[in-house]
């Protein structure tokens, strides 16, 4: 097991000690072979996804159905699966084609919310499991275990390998605007460093016109290769560099840009007025499936050696659900997984791509959606996207607002949630949120969907004007 993966319950400890311990820690942290810190899987998967890269098709397939053939019989260990299977008269012992995948039934969110104690493989030991929960791009709250020492390895193995092709590389300066919280206050401070990776972390809590000159600042001096960042807070910069008249004076190869969707215009912008590349790719936290553009190419390419993707029929809108079956995670595997992300798939021809895997031109799944606050900062919902068990027992959670700094959070319950959770909850939420909002917690019976019946993080009232600022439409 990694020592990360043994460290990660105490992560939320560590980020609320004082920075000059923090750096002390982290800095002897960081002296850790990588073997070490990220488990003696990690020189296997980052093998695994640079080589992979180079693989020809009998070698994808051949490891494709390698694989599904060990997690389809693997999860005959768990009760779920076995259960499912025999409801579908499927027998993984006679798993022979990719083809035979499609007897599996489809795996729901709800089955995991429902059924969570009976995926678990009972082959593991518990102990191998690491319990994570997301809201994901739905709303709707959902408890999975990771396997210690294997699926976050994993996934920076693979998130690593995919940066390469914008020109990442080990060692590399990057500044990181992802909703970390450097201060609850908005006259707080809008940076700290990340000493374990030596890594600028800026706030994307803060970003206000009246601000934007201490992070340009704070960015100057720490002259950053990369910009790790959400797609809104680097639309922020942009936006208000654009309506100050300035430029970016910083040389950047490239920024890094996941977790929210991002449309060709908004690239080109950011393009512009960075003067670099913007890579972008997909994943989640369930870990089921990755992809990235390419090195010349803007479609997003799915990682086979990742895990496997398939993708449901299209929508009205010609849009395509994403189905995955991981790899490698052998506490909990999901096979079938209905992710509730949609991507239009690529019209390119197989000539034409850079890899010959499967590749989607559009992902819609994840809209960049804002809290405003009073004092005007905006703070995407991607930032508020829980990654421990706060939100356990809750069917569905959205966030609504009508006017600045004022918000409803409203939760559907399970049967079994107490209403002794909800201090625990709002606590949380007001830490991401600042003292400039007033949250008020409120128990529904359904949230407001979507006119296809998706969930939604956020249902807002407010009402933009012309130079971007936002205000109640009542």
């Amino acid at each position: 097991m990694s020592l990360e993966d043994r460290l990660y319950p105490f992560l939320t400890v560590y980020d609320r000690l004082p920075q000059p311990l923090r750096g002390l820690l982290g800095a002897a942290y960081r002296r850790f072979p990588a073997t070490w810190r990220l488990g003696s899987r990690y020189p296997a998967f980052r093998e695994l996804a640079e080589s992979g890269e180079h693989w020809d098709r009998d070698a994808v397939a051949n490891y494709q159905l390698t694989q599904l053939e060990a997690v389809l019989k693997h999860a005959s260990s768990s009760p779920f699966y076995q259960r499912r299977f025999a409801e579908a008269d499927f027998h993984p012992a006679s798993f022979a084609s990719i083809r035979d995948l499609e007897k599996v039934p489809l795996l729901e969110k709800s089955d995991l919310i429902e059924h969570l104690p009976e995926l678990r493989s009972g082959a593991i030991p518990a102990a191998q499991g690491l319990y994570v929960t997301t809201g994901g791009s739905t709303g709707v709250p959902v408890g999975f275990y990771l396997h210690k020492g294997v699926s976050r390895p994993k996934e920076y193995a693979f998130l690593e390998a995919m940066w390469k092709r914008a020109g990442y590389f080990e060692g590399a300066r990057v500044a990181v605007i992802r909703g970390q919280v450097t201060s609850s206050s908005p006259a707080g401070r809008i940076s700290a460093r990340d000493a374990v990776r030596d890594w600028l972390i800026l706030s994307s809590y803060h970003l206000t016109e009246e601000r934007l000159p201490e992070y340009l600042e704070a960015l100057e001096k720490f002259q950053p290769e990369f910009l790790h960042v959400y797609p809104s807070a680097a639309l922020q910069l942009a936006e208000f560099l654009d309506r100050a008249k300035q430029s970016w004076r910083l040389p950047c190869r490239a920024l890094l840009c996941g977790s929210e969707r991002m449309t060709i215009p908004q690239k080109r912008l950011l393009e512009r007025v960075f003067g670099c590349r913007v890579y972008r790719w997909y994943g989640h936290s369930e870990r089921v499936v990755m992809a990235g553009e390419g090195v010349n190419s803007e479609l997003f390419y799915f990682c086979p050696q990742y895990g496997f993707v398939e993708f449901g029929p299209p929508n009205e809108d010609g849009l395509c659900e994403i189905i995955g079956t991981s790899f490698h995670n052998l506490v909990m595997p999901l096979i079938r997984y209905r992710t509730g992300d949609f991507v239009r798939l690529s019209e390119t021809s197989t000539s034409e791509k850079e890899f010959f895997w499967p590749a989607v031109s559009e992902i819609a799944g994840r809209e960049q959606e804002f809290l405003v606050s009073s004092t005007g900062r905006r703070i995407s919902l991607a930032a508020l996207n829980m990654h421990d068990a706060i939100f356990d027992g809750l069917y569905a959670v959205q966030f609504f607002q009508e006017e600045p700094g004022c918000a409803e959070f409203r939760y559907v319950p399970t049967p079994q949630f107490h209403d002794s959770r909800l201090g625990r909850i709002e606590s949380g939420l007001r830490r991401k949120l600042g003292d400039d909002f007033k949250l008020e917690m409120k128990r529904v019976k359904a949230v407001e969907k979507t006119a296809r019946g998706k969930h939604r993080w956020l249902v807002s009232r407010l009402a933009s004007r012309p130079d971007g600022s936002v205000t109640s439409s009542r």
